[in-house]
């Protein structure tokens, strides 16, 4: 069952690459066990929740489906101590998520991403969808617009999405673009766990994006404590 949606106000200018209007999901459950039990997309890297940082990635979505518990996304995004506004997370006059935001959980509670993506896909309305983690800090919306620039060039018009891939040429699942159907179409009659086995066989343009200099990736996620200070230490430019 989902949540009312939140409505912090006008969307913040038009997209940032020729897309259709899209929706996005952001998977927020589960019991994030390898960082001691935290709620982990509310564990804080550069002074905002992690799960505000992907939400500001995708602040140009019609709407934006969280599965798992509800929280205020709605607040304009402060600046750590000592840190001038606008030097991090989003930037300055940019809404820190989408006009619309609806809240959901899978059936059963902490059943994994599987039983995660179908109940939210149940909310979406757009034609596309982007399907993201909520612990992805250094994730960009120019990161996003180039997934869906892939999805969408000419050469490409009958590919169901596109996902990112991490410099170790692994596909990242949970940080990709997808045609709504075709993922409506997948999970019809799918009975498996795996994300890998629902979405590989779809066959995504792979996209491969650089990291930054100082080591941020759109692709590094906050997994376990060690990589939780990592995500720290780069957000600080060390």
């Amino acid at each position: 069952m989902s949540t009312a949606p939140q409505s912090p106000g006008t969307r913040g200018g038009s997209l940032p690459y020729d897309a259709v209007p899209y929706d996005a999901v952001i998977l927020a459950g589960g019991r994030a066990e390898r960082l001691g039990g935290l709620d982990k997309p509310g564990v804080i890297v550069a002074g905002r929740p992690l799960i505000e940082h992907v939400a500001s990635a995708v602040s140009g979505a019609a709407r934006l489906v969280v599965v798992g518990p509800a929280r205020d996304l709605t607040r304009a995004p402060e600046p750590p101590a000592g840190e001038p506004a606008g030097e991090r997370g989003a930037p300055r006059g940019e809404p820190a998520a989408p006009a619309t935001v609806v809240f959901t959980s899978e059936d059963p509670p902490g059943g994994g991403p599987v039983p995660a993506l179908r109940a939210g896909l149940a909310e979406v309305r757009a034609p596309w969808l982007a399907l993201l983690a909520a612990d992805l800090p250094f994730l960009t919306a120019d990161h996003v617009a180039a997934l869906f620039r892939a999805a969408r060039a000419a050469d490409a018009t009958a590919a169901a999405g596109a996902v990112l891939v991490d410099d170790g040429e692994r596909e990242q699942w949970l940080t990709g673009v997808w045609r709504t159907g075709v993922l409506a179409d997948a999970l019809d009659g799918y009975e498996g766990r795996s994300l890998h086995r629902l979405l590989g066989p779809l066959g995504p343009v792979r996209v491969r994006l650089p990291a930054a200099e100082d080591g941020r990736a759109p692709w590094f996620d906050c997994d376990t404590i060690d990589d939780l200070g990592a995500a720290r230490e780069r957000a600080r430019g060390a």
